[in-house]
């Protein structure tokens, strides 16, 4: 197998590589003192192992770790570091060992008969899997209410994010899918408090525990990583945003077929775009989903009063005006689904709450056009 060195601290670079060389299992096709030296000697000749330091300047061991994934999974890395309260991170971003400084030739041992199960188990071929007429598996990733993901073939299947940081990551990576996103972007949003070293140090563990996720759930979604940018793909998964902007008419509902290919566009909508976590990032995005939303339910509720279905539309109004509790729109529909059930106690009491609602919150009074119908149907 081939491999690489890469450490800023010359000494410890000729230490391993004396070991290596002693051992002889591995061949050394080059050393580097800093981490774009040896990224670069990779783009142009491959590795089976990265014996990668952590603690360097311009570039650390973690960051590199991601770019030479990106160059090729199949490249194991055993990262080596001086402090201990990184290994665990380290052996957590996917690497096949580590070591800590000073390197002894047991450890080294140890670390070496690992590189050598881990080739024999990757080179081992599996039987094909005989087909079997197992149920179509759909995934999904719900954004309404709350990040939720559902597979079809396990109704019950419950997520389980690692921590609420990578949850919010892998958020603003599908909020912004298909788009590339800056690293320090993603860390003055996520954590804006922390040093950028550590900051660094969090999004790389937090990527990986994203992708474990992904790959536990089987999905055929992406998160890439190149330039010092992020970016999240999909293909074969439903995202509820993307059928909802795609099923989405703001135009009157014509006929009763229409009504209906509405209605399932509309119970997409479980809630608030990304409602339950509160990112401020989302806001502007939420807000225009809730305006598609309301505007869209509006025409059906409209539909369902000329069609005869007064309390079906009360009970859609009344949803809506708790979202737009100021629409003098919203109202009018309200008051005619009232008066259209005969309900002239509830037509009164609502238009009163109307009323006080604004005169309490705005200042201000419904329009005299309002205000003359409203009388002349009591």
């Amino acid at each position: 197998m081939k491999a690489i060195l890469i450490d800023d601290e010359k000494p410890a670079l000729q230490h391993l590589e004396r070991m290596l060389l002693k051992d002889g299992r591995l061949t050394i096709t080059g050393k580097f003192t800093s981490a774009r030296l040896g990224l670069a000697h990779l783009e142009r000749e491959k590795a089976d192992i990265v014996f990668l330091d952590i603690g360097m300047p311009e570039m650390n061991g973690l960051e590199a770790g991601e770019y030479i994934a990106g160059m090729d999974r199949n490249t194991r890395i055993v990262y080596i570091t001086a402090y201990s309260e990184y290994a665990i991170e380290a052996f957590e971003l996917n690497a096949a060992d580590y070591l800590l400084k000073p390197v002894t030739s047991q450890r080294l041992n140890k670390t070496l008969e690992r590189l050598e199960v881990g080739k024999e188990s990757a080179e081992v071929k599996m039987p094909p899997a005989p087909a079997s007429a197992a149920p179509v598996k759909e995934l999904s990733i719900l954004c309404f209410h709350r990040l939720e993901f559902t597979d079809s073939t396990e109704p019950g299947r419950k997520m389980q994010w690692r921590t609420s940081k990578a949850q919010e990551v892998f958020a603003l990576l599908l909020h912004n899918r298909g788009q590339w996103i800056l690293k320090d972007t993603i860390v003055d949003l996520v954590w804006p408090d922390f040093k950028p070293e550590k900051a660094v140090t969090n999004l790389h563990t937090t990527v990986y525990h994203i992708r474990k996720l992904l790959k536990a759930w089987d999905m055929e979604v992406l998160v890439e990583f190149s330039q010092e940018r992020y970016r999240l793909t999909k293909e074969q998964v439903l995202l509820d945003v993307e059928e909802f902007e795609l099923g989405y008419a703001g135009t009157p509902v014509e006929s009763e077929e229409e009504w209906l290919r509405r209605e399932k566009i509309l119970k997409l909508y479980r809630g608030d775009y990304l409602q339950e976590h509160h990112y401020d990032w989302a806001e502007i995005r939420r807000k225009e989903l809730q305006v598609r939303y309301i505007r869209m339910a509006l025409h059906s509720a409209e539909y369902e009063l000329s069609s005869g279905r007064p309390r079906l539309a009360l009970e859609r109004l009344l949803d809506l005006q708790a979202a737009d509790p100021y629409s003098d729109q919203l109202c009018r529909l309200i008051l005619r689904s009232y008066a259209d059930l005969g309900d002239f106690i509830g037509f009164r009491t609502h238009y009163d709450k109307y009323k006080e609602l604004l005169e309490n919150e705005l200042g201000i009074r419904p329009d005299q056009v309002m205000d003359s119908w409203v009388q002349k149907v009591l």
